[in-house]
């Protein structure tokens, strides 16, 4: 025990994070390269999974399925896109004296009989004129470059494909539990991290809709290695640090979604344009660099780091399992309420990220109708939060967890989805007439309680069935994606307003949080009640721990 770099306990896992202390081999230093490994990849993934997400407007031009290009203003005038279209820049709309109907419009209404009369201005006319624009019944000169807004083919493509993405990753994330069992973490990561290269520099080569589609969907399998993040730190971290641990690797991961809206607009795609590139062919050369990044940090791992504290590769008997792994793990997982809801709760906070990630940038740059920098900027925000968000909720659950026992975590798990639903609603209250600061503010405090929540969700996956880890870890993980394809499908995809899926989103998330008293274990207690008194004895060792961390509560702090 005394050979590894981090203090540890009698199973040889870490009761610290000591984030800095990267030296020695992997046999001395086997938890901080886990650590690190897994945070690297998670983000790298991230970035690959959403790089298409703030390009979308651009790839949606190069595909020729914007509003404009399908139906060009010259020949059909009367697009409902174009009759519900003002631009907040100028404050002149397509209808510039207005539609005919102000909900469902059809046309717009003619130039009033006054100004037709009028004379048009010109050199040798200008007293008691008028533009020859202010003539005009129609302005197409004010719509987008690209008019992508809800109800068009263009919105419903990119609305299908951020939801595909998450979908083929719900399927990759339930199977992880038994692939972790009989390959390990380290080969499982590097086996995502080699398909995702693979498939997001094939990206380059999109020409068609279903091209584009299937794409994000194979992509997105790479969202699977968030279950080896959480599997290998718990498998690395004593039950006094891991709730940190867990979250501020995934939390640091989750950045990537973030940087991803930064580095694929600002760092790539508009450099890329001013040094003389079409932005047909910006958009398909940036996306080379997260497939090279992906595939050196794959090779890494492969090279550097082991599966648990003191072997390469992983063995169910480390978790206590005596029995070898099988998909019927699942069904007997799967009987416990307990696991379904908090796959469910997961669904309504990290499925609400990956909602975000895929619809943020297009809805600031269609419904407030910024440019794509400003728009990649603001939507960033939401990610890049999750570079202490998320660390903060697993922090929150594990001090909670010290002072108040199991009951800490419950009592954290909620209060962090009852703050993100309230934020959610409070973020489609914000309409286009106001400033974009008032959307930003409220964002990132939303997007602060949805990082707390995917915190403190898995500061209490490893005490649920220890045994079964891996499954849990790999259910709880799908979760998050099916309420990304529930709030895709349902919310965003078929509620043709701009701000109204917010709201019901936010209906959604509320509805799980008001179910955590249903949180009850006899050893561990509930919300509102403590252990039963049959388990008393059973739960001294869990008492003499929490104990011993208090005295040693230094230990279980993030070690800079």
């Amino acid at each position: 025990m005394s050979d590894f770099k981090c203090a540890v306990n009698e199973q040889n896992k870490a009761i610290e994070l000591p984030l800095l202390r990267l030296g020695g081999s992997v046999q001395q230093n086997p938890h901080m390269r886990a650590f690190w490994a897994s945070t690297i990849s998670f983000f790298l993934a991230f970035v690959a999974w959403f790089a298409l997400a703030p390009l979308a407007l651009d790839v949606a031009v190069s595909l020729k399925i914007c509003e404009n290009q399908q139906f060009p203003p010259a020949q059909f005038k009367t697009q409902l896109a174009y009759l519900k279209f003002k631009s907040l820049k100028t404050g002149i709309a397509y209808c510039q004296y207005g539609k005919n109907d102000a909900k469902k419009p059809t046309e717009c209404k003619p130039v009033p009989a006054d100004i037709l009369a009028k004379p048009t201005c010109n050199s040798t006319v200008t007293a008691g004129c008028v533009s020859e624009k202010l003539k005009l019944q129609y302005r197409p000169d004010v719509l987008n470059t690209c008019v992508c807004s809800p109800g068009t083919d263009c919105k419903q493509v990119l609305s299908n494909a951020g939801t595909i993405s998450v979908i083929g990753t719900i399927v990759v994330r339930i199977a992880m539990g038994t692939l972790l069992e009989r390959f390990g973490c380290v080969n499982c990561q590097t086996g995502l991290l080699l398909w995702g290269s693979f498939f997001i520099g094939l990206a380059a080569t999109i020409t068609t809709t279903w091209g584009f589609i299937l794409i994000r969907f194979l992509v997105g399998v790479v969202g699977a290695t968030f279950v080896t993040n959480q599997v290998w730190c718990s498998l690395m971290f004593a039950s006094n640090v891991v709730g940190t641990a867990n979250a501020c690797a995934g939390g640091w991961g989750n950045l990537g979604g973030g940087v991803t809206q930064i580095l694929m607009v600002l760092v790539l795609f508009q450099p890329f344009k001013a040094a003389g590139m079409e932005p047909d062919e910006a958009w398909r050369v940036a996306m080379a660099v997260p497939a090279i990044l992906l595939f050196l940090c794959a090779v890494g791992i492969k090279l550097l780091c082991w599966d648990t504290p003191t072997s390469r590769r992983f063995d169910v008997a480390v978790t206590g399992k005596t029995q070898k792994p099988s998909m019927w793990d699942y069904v007997e997982v799967l009987k416990d309420p307990k696991v379904v809801l908090m796959a469910m709760q997961y669904s309504a906070c990290f499925g609400t990220e990956l909602a975000m990630n895929n619809v943020l940038a297009t809805h600031f740059r269609t419904y407030f109708q910024m440019k794509a920098g400003d728009a990649a900027a603001l939507a960033s925000s939401f990610g890049l939060m999750n570079l202490f968000a998320r660390s903060l909720g697993g922090i929150l659950s594990d001090k909670l967890y010290l002072r108040f026992g199991f009951r800490g975590r419950i009592w954290a798990q909620f209060l962090a989805l009852f703050f993100e639903a309230i934020f959610l609603f409070g973020f489609g209250c914000v309409d286009n007439s106001q400033p974009w600061y008032v959307a930003l503010t409220i964002l990132i405090f939303f997007s602060l309680f949805v990082q707390m929540a995917e915190g403190t969700t898995y500061g209490i996956v490893p005490f649920m069935n220890p045994k079964q880890l891996p499954i849990i870890s790999a259910l709880v993980g799908a979760g998050g994606n099916l309420g990304a394809m529930i709030a895709g499908f349902a919310f965003y995809g078929a509620i043709p307003d701009p701000i109204m899926p917010f709201k019901v989103h936010g209906c959604y998330v509320m509805f799980f949080a008001l179910l955590s008293p249903i949180y009850y274990w006899p050893e561990y207690g509930g919300m509102f009640r403590g252990p039963a008194a049959s388990t008393l004895t059973k739960v001294v060792p869990c008492q003499e721990t929490q104990k011993a961390a208090k005295e040693d509560e230094g230990a279980a702090e993030v070690d800079l």
